[in-house]
């Protein structure tokens, strides 16, 4: 995840002061994408497509390595990939891919079904590696012929086409003889994707070529992606500034002025809204958080549109009851929205709530409860992700306001994840779980099987929210592809979400994404929306990385 970063009006202009010095740049050879998706002060080199996305190099799973298909959120449909086609048998009980014909390893040996097996043999035999758990609904895979593969689930699960889809595929010839593919850094990559090539790694810099023998004729136009290392988001605005990087997924402050402005011919972005809500969730394990009165207050205190101006810049716009972002915009039941207004922000209607909730202020504006203590609550958030971190101060304020003592307390990443994942904390900011339908974010904020124990470690439902009625809509979910059905289950579910509040959604993420077109053409834009813009978004990045194309003559 690129951080994100709010920038002083001070900041800005000593940027731009620099950006206006006439420093000479070197161009890069012609054919020479330079992006940056990671931030690191130096680089280690892991190229295990196995391991999470951001414990390994850029683009291990979205360049390097390929999946059968590839979700497009922007258009709604599965991208044939290395599988052509895919189908369900009647009883959803098995789903049958056709494996791509003709596609070969980086090394020259054709890829088969063989290999699809394998990969996910891999999974069952390193549970560390089944990073979406797809053996909890899978018991076998069985490749029937050279590219045909079969999954037989242990019991109706249709939302768990994406993660058989998204899989990265190994090698088997190779990856039999790894000892321990948990802690393998696959320092040369064999695979099938548009980059295998690695052709120099140092610790600031490393680049990759393209795959000798990549599937699709005439791609990728590319010749070598080159990645720098920035240790800081100033770094990278700073490139951005000066024309050395092609491609970004990052947060620009003011962007029209200082990077659009610098260069209107060919500096350009789009951050639509579909990567995800960010939200402030509440312990629901703690009380008063426990009382859907006091969650309905905070949320009704909070000024959503001043978090929007103040600590996004205007990118993105507030959250509604239903939390969906632009993604499921096909799916959001605007009769929900309208009977539900719990994220309207309307202060005097949360004093009320507090005040029937049993917590009333006194002569000094704090609220105390029935036992006489002060209401405190400490707000979680990531030290230097500065926008999260300013939404933290406005909504710390606006609890202020109405008599809660709200605090902030910043933490490095792993020290804040950690106390999310075993909720140790009262209110934390975090982002939601995505799928290609609402299922999967349903499913993480309200579902009894993502919900854990206060203490123990969980992948998400960090709140610790579940309903029986959401049990029951996600199950029906899992047992139907009908588009109607699964319309009316999102509709109900976003109901649930609505009527008990387990989360309060604050605004919808953009995802974030910068292009330079002097050297490089056929980026996604608004007008040209075939994918996501955003390096950030794999795998879906790959439908970007094999159609790009350089530009014939730097103009």
């Amino acid at each position: 995840m690129i951080r994100r970063f709010f920038f002083s009006v001070a900041w800005v202009a000593l940027l731009l002061s620099m950006c206006a010095c006439g420093q000479t740049r070197r161009e890069p050879p012609p054919g020479v994408m330079t992006l940056v998706k990671e931030q690191q002060a130096s680089w280690v080199r892991n190229f295990n497509p196995l391991l999470a996305p951001d414990l390994v190099r850029y683009p291990t799973t979205g360049g390097i390595y390929e999946p059968m298909f590839i979700y497009n959120a922007m258009s709604g449909e599965y991208v044939p990939w290395l599988a052509t086609a895919y189908r369900f048998s009647e009883d959803k009980l098995t789903l049958h891919f056709d494996v791509r014909q003709n596609v070969r390893w980086s090394d020259g040996k054709a890829m088969t079904a063989g290999d699809v097996r394998f990969t996910f043999e891999l999974l069952r035999k390193h549970k560390a590696l089944d990073l979406n758990g797809v053996w909890r609904f899978i018991h076998e895979v069985e490749a029937t012929d050279d590219h045909s593969v079969v999954f037989r689930f242990s019991r109706p699960y249709v939302p768990g086409l994406i993660f058989l889809a998204h899989q990265p595929i190994v090698p088997a010839h190779v990856w039999r003889d790894i000892t321990d593919p948990v802690s393998f850094a696959n320092p040369t990559p064999v695979a099938t994707g548009p980059f295998t090539e690695v052709l120099s790694f140092k610790n600031q810099i490393y680049e990759l070529g393209k795959n000798p023998h990549y599937w699709q004729p005439g791609k990728p136009a590319i010749k070598v992606l080159r990645f720098p290392a920035y240790p800081s988001n100033d770094q990278v605005n700073l490139a951005l500034m000066h024309g050395e990087l092609d491609w970004a997924g990052s947060f620009v402050p003011a962007i029209e002025r200082i990077f659009v402005g610098r260069n209107p011919k060919h500096h350009g972005y789009w951050f639509p809204l579909v990567a995800g809500t960010v939200m402030l969730y509440p312990n629901l394990t703690k009380a008063p958080l426990d009382d859907i009165r006091v969650r309905k207050a905070i949320s009704m205190a909070i000024d959503r549109e001043r978090i929007v101006k103040v600590a996004m810049y205007g990118y993105t716009r507030p959250a509604d009851v239903t939390g969906l972002h632009d993604g499921y915009k096909l799916w959001r039941d605007e009769a929900i929205v309208k009977k539900y207004r719990w994220t309207t922000y309307d202060r005097p209607r949360a004093e009320a709530l507090l005040d029937e909730a049993g917590f009333v202020k006194g002569a000094d504006g704090q609220r105390r409860g029935p036992n006489g203590k002060v209401l405190e609550l400490e707000i979680g958030t990531v030290t230097g992700w500065s926008d999260w971190v300013r939404a933290a101060q406005i909504i710390s304020r606006s609890l202020q306001a109405i008599g809660i003592d709200a605090s902030i307390s910043t933490y490095a990443f792993s020290a804040w994840f950690d106390r999310l994942q075993r909720a140790e904390f009262d209110l934390s900011l975090g982002w939601t779980v995505e799928g290609a339908s609402p299922y999967a974010f349903y499913r993480n904020l309200m579902g009894s099987g993502t919900r854990k124990p206060a203490g123990e470690a969980a992948a998400s439902n960090w709140h610790r929210f579940s309903s029986v009625r959401a049990d029951e809509l996600l199950e029906s979910f899992e047992r139907t592809t009908d588009a109607a059905e699964q319309k009316r289950m999102a509709s109900e579910l976003q109901a649930v979400f609505a009527r008990e509040v387990p989360a309060i959604p604050l605004f919808l993420s953009p995802a974030w994404g910068e292009y330079n077109t002097k050297r490089f053409t056929g980026f996604p834009t608004k007008d040209d929306p075939y994918a996501k813009l955003s390096p950030n978004q794999i795998p879906e990045n790959l439908l970007v990385l094999t159609r790009l194309q350089p530009r014939r003559s730097t103009p």
